[in-house]
């Protein structure tokens, strides 16, 4: 990998989208010009977040610049931790076996369900009425 790579991935969860560049650094990791830290405030996201860059030994190895949009902040957690994977692999595609046992490479693609006319929810109806 040559020093002045930048590698740009999209990943997606929900209604959430993150785009991430990473290149070879110190290991700084910015979500939407702020530090990951302040962004993510609960630790179960910072940890999601985290996870593909600790099974690949490389938390110090690359700087990391998030923009997320959409969704809640456990969204963008996992729609990050996408793209981070996703550029994991672009950087050294032997690193594709370890993030493919995790479960780090698959787009979650559980979403919301729609309301439907005629109802009150996705799925709960009104009240029926026999007489």
């Amino acid at each position: 990998m040559a020093e002045t790579s930048i590698f740009t991935t999209t990943g997606r969860r929900k209604t959430s989208v993150a785009r991430i560049n990473l290149k070879a650094g110190k290991g700084t990791l910015t979500v939407n010009h702020k530090a990951a830290d302040e962004y993510f405030v609960t630790p179960e996201q910072r940890i999601a977040l985290r996870l593909p860059l600790t099974v690949t030994d490389s938390v110090k190895k690359f700087d990391i610049q998030i923009r997320a949009e959409g969704g809640g902040l456990q969204g963008q957690a996992g729609a990050a931790s996408l793209a981070i994977a996703r550029a994991l692999v672009q950087v050294d595609k032997e690193l594709r076996p370890a993030l493919k046992v995790k479960g780090l490479l698959t787009r979650d693609s559980r979403m919301k369900e729609r309301k439907k006319s005629g109802q009150p929810g996705a799925r709960k109806r009104f009240q029926f009425s026999k007489r």
